[in-house]
């Protein structure tokens, strides 16, 4: 199946990549935002960010009935402020901070997935918990957008699970800021508050994981996954009202999720035809990158075009760079991203257990691929008082 131009990924500020970069500008730090028409935020002298991990726009709209402050801050924002964007793809957490942080597509900044295989090697590293990976600034070593709003006299504070701080993921894509620790959310706003009145300019960035968690638990469908909503919801009203007048509050995400039962999903161990001519399978169950061995790169994705069908696309790995999937891609990256990459559109995965752990393969919500319910991510931006 082809990839549609309306299926292809935004890399300009109608995308991820643009966050941050506008709330800079906003603060009347540089205009670091890819060019393209936009609507530019409008000024404040200080400004918070949060990103929930896993937040959907889809999933936020079809069960906003848990979000009543997000659902009428977006039905009140601007109409010039566009209140969807695109993630990137692959459409998960280690690529899609790479896009926030650094404000380039996946393409430049080389966070090329969950499991990537390092160029030259016979192994796959995670690029979320970069456990024995490469050296995180070797790897990602373009400045990021906190980087460059501290040289431009921003002072930048980020907010999150102490485990983050000075992570491999965290310096790699979000490195320039102070890292404040925080146990639980409401710990975290109290620090996002503490950090904005601790300066009279200032860029704050708070992160927050349980949408997500939750949702790889017991299913984006779940009643667990609008209790995590509701009390995001509740601690971003109260951040809100707790926040000084001239600070602005803009709330995003890094992917959307869909269900994935257990019967859906395809073991690549056991199944001998799809592993023929791969000797790894790296990305993730929605979004698989398939390292190829030498010259099998097209006999694989014929395979797999054929297993696949209209469920989903399959594309080598030149094809989904000339389709624009990643953005234009720099020569040192463009190995990094499998041989074959094949994105799910039908609510399908496919698992290695030789690869990936029994918690993995039995999580209900997944994400990684270029349907909207996994790209469309919110950009909900309430401007100083």
């Amino acid at each position: 199946m082809a990839i549609s131009a309306a299926g292809t990924p935004s890399y300009d500020a109608g995308g991820l990549a643009g966050v941050l970069p506008r709330v800079v500008a906003s603060l009347g730090g540089p205009d670091l935002a890819p060019a393209a028409t936009r609507a530019p935020l409008p000024p404040a002298q200080r400004a918070v960010v949060v990103l929930a991990d896993g937040l959907g726009a889809q999933l936020l709209r079809t069960r906003s009935g848990h979000a009543p402050f997000l659902r009428v801050s977006a039905a009140s924002q601007d109409p010039a402020i566009p209140g969807v964007l695109t993630a990137g793809f692959p459409s998960t957490t280690a690529t899609s901070m790479g896009t926030f942080g650094t404000g380039l597509r996946p393409g430049a900044h080389g966070l090329a997935g969950y499991q990537v295989r390092v160029p030259g090697s016979d192994r796959l590293f995670n690029e979320l918990d970069w456990v024995d990976g490469p050296d995180p600034q070797q790897w990602q070593p373009h400045p990021t957008v906190f980087e460059r709003a501290g040289t431009a006299g921003i002072p930048v504070t980020m907010i999150g699970p102490a485990k983050f701080d000075g992570s491999g993921l965290t310096t790699a894509a979000l490195r320039g800021a102070r890292f404040s620790g925080a146990r639980d959310l409401p710990a975290a706003v109290d620090a996002a508050v503490r950090a904005v009145r601790a300066t009279p300019r200032a860029l704050v960035y708070l992160y927050w994981g349980d949408v997500d968690r939750t949702g790889h638990q017991h299913g984006c469908d779940s009643w667990q996954w609008g209790e995590a909503v509701e009390l995001l919801d509740g601690e971003l009203r109260r951040l809100r009202t707790l926040l000084p007048d001239d600070t602005s509050l803009t709330v995003t995400a890094d992917h959307g999720m869909v269900d994935v039962p257990d019967a859906a999903k395809t073991d690549i161990a056991h199944d001998p035809e799809l592993r023929a001519g791969i000797e790894l399978v790296g990305g993730e169950p929605r979004g698989l990158q398939l390292y190829c061995r030498t010259g099998a790169a097209a006999d694989v994705a014929a395979t797999w075009s054929a297993r696949v069908g209209d469920q989903g696309w399959v594309m080598t790995r030149e094809e989904a760079a000339a389709a624009g999937l990643f953005g234009p891609v720099t020569p040192e990256v463009l190995p990094r991203f499998g041989d074959v990459i094949v994105a799910v559109h039908a609510p399908i995965g496919f698992v290695d257990t030789r690869v990936m752990n029994s918690r993995i393969v039995s999580l209900i919500g997944q994400h990684g691929s270029l349907t909207d319910a996994e790209q469309h991510v919110p950009f909900i931006h309430l401007s100083a008082r």
